[in-house]
Formats: structure tokens, C-alpha cells, sequence
């Protein structure tokens, strides 16, 4: 989304600018042996999703992980497992999922198969959830009056740069600007790009008519566009300019033009559509730029493989094993018939299918929601506390070969 990296990135940041609690703070995490402890009380597994939903999440985490050597080492915290541990877990716990399962049936076959981690969190042990969607926006595939605002594609003329010895030595997911041991020298800014300066260079994949909208599609990092012929293409993340991240929630909390206790994305594209004069300068704000590219079908997380709604979730790369089944216990939010929205309950078993830019530290997952009113919710209001989990293969007695 790039995959869904790139997204989900900014986001975060636009949402987490004013997310602060009083703390004493610790070290934070930096290895993935530290990243995972030992339970020091209970936890309840009942997760709350349909196994259908599970199971396909599964499949596309099998398909990733088939694709590792075998003898490919996980490190879940003070564990370490090789890929084809995991794949035969993962199948052996795909022929117990059946429709007929219980949420405690459903437990009950992952703990048959995994034991228990917990994540040992942020700087105050706690972990913070938010979500992120895909968009849908208007487009076209030729300029119109209408539809005159580019969505582009990569230039050929990104230049790529080796990252200097050890530095992010974890490393590697395809997000924001930075490639697997390498990173992008920083290309043209926001400002520029907006200005025309690629204009020549035909790189438009279509064309769409609202600047915000196309912003907050690059937040996200994939997206749907709705074409003036009735049908509809998929976009994802190609590449960035290079360029770091400015959070533009950040800068009108600073102006005073949004309360940091009200800030979230609503209110942000509120804003915006109220002070149109403003745009520009605003958007310009963040020189971070998102190319894309056409995708052949559903939105890919950094695995390269379809992210699934509700089951799907990003967490630092460095910290923790990519493709993992995992489970969450927050709060998510949702619209009432009257129009209110309620927080309720969210615990499930997910997969760690993606990364992004603003997802760090042991103290970070960000849902994927899928699209729709109901997606564009949880992800423009979820900034919640909540435990994450993750579940590594029993050890299993070694068979001798007489």
C-alpha cells in the first residue's frame, strides 16, 4: 500500500498529537526479545469476530509465511520459532476452525495449539490502539474542470541510499520513504509537487476533485476510486518523497484552531472543508508526499498479502513477528440509530499483517477496518488503551527417527 504502510502512518499522527498521560516513563522497548513477557495475571480470550473472518486471515498469513525458509527464525520475546513451526501450527489450527465454533470453542483451539505472550507496552506499559480504513473518493481517469486534482504515480528519478551501519537495524517494511536496508534521498516536497513541478512527466494514474480527500487517502495509504463510468480501481502505496512527516493536527492545535481534546480526523476534514482559503497552506504543512500505483485487487498490508477487516493489524516490524496471530482487548466506537456514538467492547484474535511509519514501539497496534461509514469511524475516533497478545507455537516434543 504502498502496502498499507505508508498509511496508516499518518494518520496516527494526526490523531495521537494531543495523546498524552501523566507517567513515570521507561526505557523503551528496542529489541524484539524485550518486546514480549510473561503474563502477570489472566487473560480471557473470547473473541467477539465471525471464524470465517479468522480463518481468512489465517490463509493470508500462511501464504506469507510458506514463503520464508523454513528454518527462518521468529523471535516472539523470550522465544524464537522457525517459520515452518509456525506454518504447521497455523494449519493445524485452520482444520479446528469451523463454522459451528463458540467464542470459547474458537479459544479453546488456539490454546490447544499457542501459548500466551503479552506485549510489554509503551513508556508507561500501556498500549494504544487506533484504526485505519480505506477511502473511497471520486475520480476520474481524464482531467476534467471537475476532476482536475493528479493522482500519481512513482518517478523514475527516486534515488535509494544504503542506511548506514546498524542504523535501524530492525528494519524492514516498505513505509515512508524507507525500503528494506535503504532509504530515499528527499525528493521534491508537498508544495512543490502540488505546484506543478511533475506535471510534465506523465505520471498521472487519474484524476480526482478534492485535495483533502486524496490528502487523507495518502494517510491511509490505499484507497478506492469510484470512477465517473460506475466502476471502480484500487490504489496503493508505490513510494514517498522522502520527505519525514509534519502532523497538521499538530499545527492547527498549535494555531488554536482545534482543541488537542477535540482533535481527530473528523474534526480535522470539518475544519478544513470550513476554512477552504486554508487548504494549501495547511496540507503544505506535511512536505511527506505518497505515490501510488494500481492494485489488482484488495488492499495489501507490508506483507504483501490482503489485509482483512477487523482481523487485520499493524505493529512496529522491528518488534514483533510479522504474520503472527494475535489478540486485542480495547474499545471501539459505534454509531447508535440515533446518530451517537457508543464505545463498546473490541477482543479478538487478529494478524500481525502490517507496519507504518507512526506505528512504533512495543505500545502500538493499529486496526484495520476495512471501508464504509462504520471504517471511516473507528478510524478517525480510536485512540484507546487496551493489551495486545500475541500466540507462539508450543514447544512440541522432538520425535526420534530409529
Amino acid at each position: 500500500m504502498r502496502s498499507w504502510s505508508a498509511r496508516r502512518f499518518w494518520l496516527v499522527c494526526l490523531l495521537l498529537v494531543g495523546a498524552s498521560c501523566a507517567r513515570v516513563p521507561r526505557p523503551a522497548v528496542t529489541r524484539p526479545q524485550d518486546a514480549l513477557v510473561a503474563l502477570q495475571d489472566t487473560a480471557k480470550l473470547v473473541d467477539d469476530g465471525g471464524v470465517a473472518s479468522l480463518r481468512v486471515a489465517l490463509g493470508e498469513s500462511l501464504v506469507w509465511l510458506r514463503t520464508r525458509p523454513v528454518d527462518h527464525r521468529f523471535v516472539y520475546g523470550p522465544r524464537e520459532v522457525t517459520a515452518g513451526e509456525l506454518v504447521a501450527a497455523l494449519e493445524r489450527l485452520r482444520d479446528r476452525l469451523t463454522d459451528d465454533l463458540s467464542s470459547q470453542d474458537v479459544s479453546n483451539a488456539v490454546l490447544a495449539e499457542f501459548d500466551l505472550l503479552e506485549s510489554a507496552g509503551g513508556e508507561d506499559g500501556s498500549v494504544l490502539f487506533t484504526g485505519y480504513y480505506e477511502p473511497m473518493l471520486d475520480g476520474s481517469m481524464t482531467r476534467t474542470d471537475e476532476y482536475s486534482i493528479p493522482v500519481l504515480s512513482a518517478p523514475d528519478d527516486l534515488i535509494e541510499v544504503p542506511l548506514e551501519p546498524f542504523a535501524e537495524r530492525f528494519a524492514s517494511e516498505k513505509v515512508f520513504g524507507r525500503l528494506e536496508g535503504k532509504k530515499l534521498v528527499p525528493y521534491w516536497n508537498r508544495s512543490a509537487i502540488r505546484g506543478g513541478k511533475l506535471s510534465e512527466r506523465k505520471l498521472e494514474l487519474a484524476w480526482v476533485r478534492d485535495p483533502v480527500a486524496l490528502f487523507f487517502m495518502e494517510v491511509q495509504g490505499s484507497g478506492t476510486l469510484r470512477l465517473t463510468d460506475g466502476t471502480e480501481r484500487r490504489v496503493g502505496y508505490a513510494a514517498s518523497n522522502g520527505r519525514p512527516y509534519r502532523s497538521i493536527g499538530a499545527l492547527l492545535i498549535q494555531e488554536g484552531a482545534i482543541p488537542k481534546e477535540q482533535m481527530s480526523m473528523q474534526a480535522l476534514r470539518a475544519w478544513l472543508a470550513a476554512n477552504p482559503t486554508q487548504q494549501d497552506r495547511v496540507l503544505d504543512h506535511n512536505e511527506s508526499y505518497v505515490f501510488f500505483r494500481f492494485l489488482p485487487g484488495a488492499a495489501v498490508g507490508s506483507l504483501g498479502r490482503e489485509v482483512t477487516p477487523g482481523r487485520s493489524i499493524a505493529t512496529d516490524a522491528r518488534l514483533f513477528p510479522k504474520g503472527g496471530l494475535a489478540f486485542i482487548q480495547t474499545d471501539h466506537p459505534v454509531k447508535m440509530a440515533d446518530g451517537s456514538v457508543q464505545w463498546k467492547p473490541l477482543a479478538r484474535f487478529v494478524f500481525n499483517q502490517d507496519t507504518g511509519g507512526a506505528i512504533r514501539g512495543a505500545g502500538r497496534v493499529d486496526v484495520f477496518w476495512g471501508r464504509g461509514p462504520e471504517a471511516e469511524l473507528a478510524a478517525g475516533m480510536m485512540k484507546q488503551k487496551g493489551r495486545l497478545f500475541f500466540l507462539v507455537p508450543k514447544p512440541r516434543a522432538v520425535v526420534a527417527v530409529p
